[in-house]
């Protein structure tokens, strides 16, 4: 069931929704999925692994998606925008980092660009870079973020600051979206539509192993914790102020507030986290999620989550609209 907004008229797509870019979740096959049920899938470039990349595009065959980048990471490996914008992609999508330096490649192919914002300050620039879409992202969101913003307060934030300037961007909220609650209340915020990442995290089609979707399935929101461990364990440095979400386990709860510890103890440390990843052991190895994961419930195909989040958000805006 069509839900039309801003959003949906400048991505040419039938629901606002837009798949998250999750670093290893979100393939080929993933974004084909939600594109294919009326929203709009994004392949997950994450820190650049060319050779993943171009076999997750491959993937998609000519379908309808987008890519995204987290943008420091980018900036070393500029490359990696080329070998996307070679397929065509619908939109690019740039997250944690300056998107001023790839902003004209990106338009210059056709494709929308999306910037992912945390603050205000963030937003004014992405604007003054000329992106087409603010990714409102509040802090309850799965993966990395950057600072204490929530998405109830963010969201109207974004979309008034676009009304005094007389923009036409649109705005994509982020953080705790998972269910047709969730796209209805980002679409009252002033958002024109939800960018999802936790829940299709847990959708047949992620390249995420069954017994990572099982510990999603099992938790609540009071399980996600925000921590930098992980980054400090696979030395990938992330600029200063930003978390990671993820399922608190053994290995969170043994290294959160010790991170200087960690760094002492780091080569024993990522023997034994390489291990778990290998083993599936997610009391070890990570589960990226956000605080919507206490709203998943169940692992399905995702058409059905596209589907099932619409349908709801639907009913909840014509009641409303016809108390």
């Amino acid at each position: 069931m069509p839900i039309r907004t801003p959003a949906t008229e400048l991505l040419g797509i039938e629901i606002p929704i837009v798949l998250a870019p999750m670093d290893g979740v979100s393939g080929g096959e993933l974004a084909v999925a939600v594109s294919r049920a009326g929203g709009l899938g994004m392949v997950g470039g994450g820190y650049g692994d060319a050779e993943w990349l171009t076999r997750q595009l491959d993937a998609v065959a000519g379908a309808r998606v987008g890519c995204g980048f987290i943008t420091w990471s980018l900036a070393q490996q500029p490359a990696l925008l080329d070998l996307a914008l070679e397929r065509g992609p619908v939109a690019v999508m740039l997250s944690f980092g300056n998107p001023a330096p790839f902003a004209a490649s990106i338009k210059a192919c056709g494709a929308s660009l999306l910037c992912q914002v945390q603050n205000r300050e963030q937003a004014e620039h992405a604007l003054d870079s000329g992106a087409d879409v603010l990714v409102a992202q509040g802090s309850e969101a799965g993966g990395h973020g950057f600072g204490p913003r929530t998405t109830l307060t963010l969201v109207p934030e974004i979309a008034d600051l676009l009304v005094r300037r007389g923009s036409d961007a649109v705005v994509l909220a982020a953080g705790g979206i998972a269910d047709g609650r969730g796209l209805a209340a980002a679409l009252t915020l002033g958002a024109s539509g939800a960018l999802v990442g936790s829940r299709f995290y847990a959708a047949a089609e992620a390249l995420t192993t069954p017994q990572a979707r099982e510990r999603v399935v099992a938790a609540t929101g009071a399980d996600a914790r925000r921590t930098t461990v992980y980054d400090v364990v696979r030395r990938r440095y992330w600029p200063a102020g930003h978390t990671i979400s993820v399922l608190g386990n053994d290995f969170v709860s043994r290294w959160h507030g010790a991170e200087a510890e960690l760094q002492q103890n780091l080569e024993a440390a990522a023997v034994d986290y390489w291990q778990g990843v290998r083993d599936r052991d997610y009391d070890i190895a990570n589960v990226t999620v956000g605080q919507g994961a206490g709203l998943i419930g169940a692992v399905l195909p995702a058409a059905d989550i596209v589907m099932g989040i619409a349908s709801r958000a639907d009913a909840i805006l014509t009641r409303l609209a016809n108390p």
